[in-house]
Order: C-alpha cells, then sequence, then structure tokens
C-alpha cells in the first residue's frame, strides 16, 4: 500500500537552499556596502587590467574612436571572505553587483558608452575566499580624440582613452595598472581601413579638479599612422593629371580658341570638384593642411595655364592689329607689301612688261597679299596686266620642289608661325617649375615624418 502523504511530497527547493546559503556565505545582509572597504582607512587600491577587443571606427570628422574591451577590477574586500574547502572561488553574474561594492570607474573624455547586454549583460563577478575580488564587464566606449590634421593624409594621431575614478578621491580609492603595461593586451586580428596601428601602451597620472580634489587616472595611449596609398589613387593622382591635362593647350594652335577655353575651364572646374570632395569628408579646421596646398598649388597652376592663354590671345591680336595697319599704311603709299614673306624673292614688273612676259611666271603669286593669304593662294594663278604707272609684285618660291611638297612647307611654316613666344616657354617652364613643387612637398612631409 503506497501512502499518499509520501505521493504529495515535494522535492526540496535547491536553486531556494543555494542562494541562502551563498548569501549567508558572502554575509551580504550583514554588511553596508554602500561604504568602500575599510571605510576611514587608507585608500584602498584597486588593480586594472584591459584586454582590447576591438578598435570599431576613426572618425576625423567628429574627431573621435570607437573601441570595445574587457575592463577588469581588482581589489579587495574582507567583508566578503568566506570559509570553504571546496570552492576556491565563487563566480557570480551582474544581479550580485547590485548588493555589493564596487568601483566608480568611468571614461573621461567619453562621448557614449554601454555595457553589451546579449544574451545577459555582459558582467561578471569572481570572489575568491579571502576576500579578494575580480569584476569584470564588456563595455564599448566611443571617446574624443584631439586630432592634428596639419600633415593630412601623412598624418601620425595620437589617442588616448582615460580611466578615473568619479567620486573616490586619491585619499580613498587608488587606481594602478594591475601589471604595469601588461596590464593591456590587444587582439592580434584588430585592423583599421585607413590605419596602421603602430603601438598601445599605458600611463598614469594625477588629474587635479578645483573643487574635489587629486584623482587617479589611468591612460590607454596608442598611435595611429594613416595609409596613404588610398590618397594617392584618390586624390593625389587625379590632381596631378588635372594639372598634365592643362598642358595640352600649349601645343594647340593658338587659333583654336574654343578647343583652348574648353580645356582650360575643364581642367579648372575638376579641381575645384576635387578640392571640395576632400573637404566635405574633413572637419573645418582654422589651419592649412597638407593635402590643401598640394590641391591648390595644383590649381594655381591650371588657373595659370587659362591666363596664359589669355596672354597669347591677347598679344597675338594686338600683333595682328598692328600688321593689318602696317599693311593698310602701305597700300595707302602705292607700294608693294611684302611683309612676313620669308624665304622668297620679289619680283617687281611694271608696265612695260607685256602680258607674254608675265604669262611665264605661271605657277607664282601675285598681288600686295599679306603673309596668311599669300600662303593659301594657288600656285598656279596667273598674275594680272596692270595699268601703265603700277607695280605687280610677284613672289618667286626659291625651291623647284612640286606643289605638294611645297603645300607641306607651308602647312609647317604656318605652325611655326602660329606659335607665341609664350607657349614655347611655358611648354618648359609649367612642367619644371611643378615637377619642383613635388620634390619640395614629397621631401618634406615624407622625409620630416
Amino acid at each position: 500500500v503506497i501512502n499518499s502523504s509520501f505521493i504529495n511530497m515535494k522535492p526540496p527547493d535547491v536553486t531556494k537552499n543555494r542562494k541562502l546559503k551563498t548569501e549567508q556565505l558572502l554575509k551580504v545582509d550583514d554588511h553596508d556596502f554602500t561604504m568602500r572597504p575599510a571605510f576611514g582607512g587608507p585608500a584602498i587600491p584597486v588593480g586594472v587590467d584591459v584586454q582590447v577587443e576591438s578598435l570599431d571606427s576613426i572618425s576625423e570628422v567628429d574627431m573621435d574612436f570607437t573601441m570595445t574591451l574587457y575592463l577588469r577590477h581588482y581589489w579587495k574586500d574582507e567583508r566578503l571572505s568566506f570559509t570553504s574547502s571546496t570552492n576556491k572561488s565563487m563566480t557570480f553574474d551582474g544581479r550580485l553587483v547590485k548588493k555589493i561594492w564596487v568601483p566608480d570607474v568611468f571614461f573621461v573624455h567619453s562621448k557614449r558608452s554601454f555595457i553589451h547586454d546579449t544574451t545577459t549583460v555582459n558582467i561578471m563577478l569572481r570572489v575568491f575566499p579571502d576576500g579578494h575580488v575580480l569584476y569584470s564587464l564588456r563595455v564599448t566606449v566611443t571617446a574624443a580624440c584631439n586630432m592634428d590634421f596639419s600633415r593630412f593624409p601623412l598624418d601620425t594621431q595620437s589617442c588616448s582613452l582615460e580611466l578615473e575614478s568619479y567620486a573616490y578621491t586619491d585619499e580613498d580609492l587608488m587606481l594602478y595598472w594591475k601589471s604595469g603595461d601588461e596590464s593591456l593586451s590587444t587582439d592580434d586580428r584588430i585592423s583599421l581601413s585607413q590605419f596602421l596601428i603602430q603601438k598601445f601602451h599605458t600611463t598614469s597620472r594625477l588629474a587635479f579638479y578645483s573643487s574635489t580634489g587629486w584623482y587617479n587616472r589611468l591612460y590607454i595611449n596608442f598611435t595611429l599612422r594613416r595609409h596613404i596609398f588610398f590618397f594617392l589613387l584618390q586624390t593625389y593622382f587625379p590632381a596631378t593629371l588635372m594639372v598634365m591635362l592643362s598642358w595640352v593647350s600649349f601645343w594647340i594652335d593658338r587659333r583654336a580658341v574654343p578647343a583652348r577655353v574648353s580645356l582650360g575651364i575643364t581642367t579648372v572646374l575638376t579641381m575645384s570638384t576635387i578640392i571640395t570632395g576632400v573637404n566635405a569628408s574633413m572637419p573645418r579646421v582654422s589651419y592649412i593642411k597638407a593635402v590643401d596646398i598640394y590641391l591648390w598649388v595644383s590649381f594655381v597652376f591650371v588657373f595659370l595655364s587659362v591666363l596664359e592663354y589669355a596672354a597669347v590671345n591677347y598679344l597675338s591680336t594686338a600683333q595682328d592689329r598692328r600688321e593689318r595697319k602696317m599693311r593698310d599704311e602701305m597700300r595707302e603709299r602705292s607700294l608693294p607689301c611684302t611683309c612676313g614673306m620669308s624665304q622668297t624673292r620679289t619680283m617687281l614688273l611694271d608696265g612695260t612688261y607685256s602680258e607674254a612676259d608675265t604669262n611665264s611666271l605661271a605657277g607664282y603669286t601675285s598681288g600686295t597679299m599679306g603673309p596668311e593669304e599669300d600662303m593659301d593662294m594657288p600656285r598656279d594663278m596667273m598674275t594680272e596686266k596692270q595699268p601703265p604707272g603700277e607695280h605687280t609684285v610677284v613672289h618667286l618660291s626659291a625651291s623647284s620642289e612640286s606643289t605638294t611638297t611645297k603645300k607641306k612647307g607651308i602647312r609647317a611654316l604656318n605652325i611655326i608661325q602660329n606659335t607665341h613666344t609664350i607657349d614655347k616657354y611655358s611648354r618648359m617652364l609649367f612642367p619644371g617649375s611643378y615637377i619642383l613643387f613635388n620634390i619640395i612637398y614629397w621631401c618634406s612631409y615624407c622625409l620630416g615624418a
């Protein structure tokens, strides 16, 4: 026969019994944990070590960085000591943290920070029988970093994450790195797209506040060097190509106004776009950056190439005006004009020559033409018979080549004559000056780094 009372008996609540035993073992309810350990005595030492899990981002616009790390605190609280022959330590989650005293460490110059809570709050508390406590938490913090962009993008930035007690001065709480420089450990897989992480190191010093006193402050310092290859492809190389493209106008005929003007305006607008794009991703600092020097000097070279053609066009127009005025004056004096006719022989025919003699000069030009008109005139034009008292100018070619060869020579001569002296000097002066600027620029910023 089965006893009904035995059936209705419930198994004991082991969890509840363990909880009661744990609370009694740590004596949580027997002490006032709102007070620090050894209150009224010397400052309690709190050791700190940090393991950097990731360096998530660096923002030049906001001048800050985001870091995820494991922050661990070590101290001794004799109120939590217990006697145990089986347990070397007792581990708890974040629920016990609310019942005991923990250091009130915060991040100085922090903009945003949070403790991870997936799947549960990432807090661990480990208590040893002699009262030593290990308090660990996983936190992501975004802190300010005062960056200097005077050498951007050839710069090296130094940032630091600062830890400090909010309430306890150095007379009550002494923060220190538990194992010196070895207190900071990093993951070897940490990397950034634009920066090379050169080194991490730790320092500590006292911070003074006029209202509250002196506090121990710990620093996590790290140095970042920017990768230059991205900016070479996106900024320096396109800017250099635009400057070189502006030099093409020096080899274009000075009379081709639409070609040279459109080329100059295109390069100027492209340089303006590059400068605007670079400044859009940078903070509005009041000093000049290294990339600004390069881009603005390149912009000046492009702009000067436009001004160079303006000078060439103006001087060429003035020269043509003077030549036209000279020809008009010679016509008024009834004198033949031979200006600008190089490498030719001139023959004056007066009215005493017969028409047959004049027709025998087939293949030569006649009249009072300017240099441009003379070069474009067909060589087989016949000279007209002039009235008595007037003269006919006949240009006799010194060579005996065929008509096709003569036309090729005329075209070559035309190109030489249509190249202004300013263009000839600009072909050497502009590239030479830009190469010299690049040598000085890269030597100053790369060798001086």
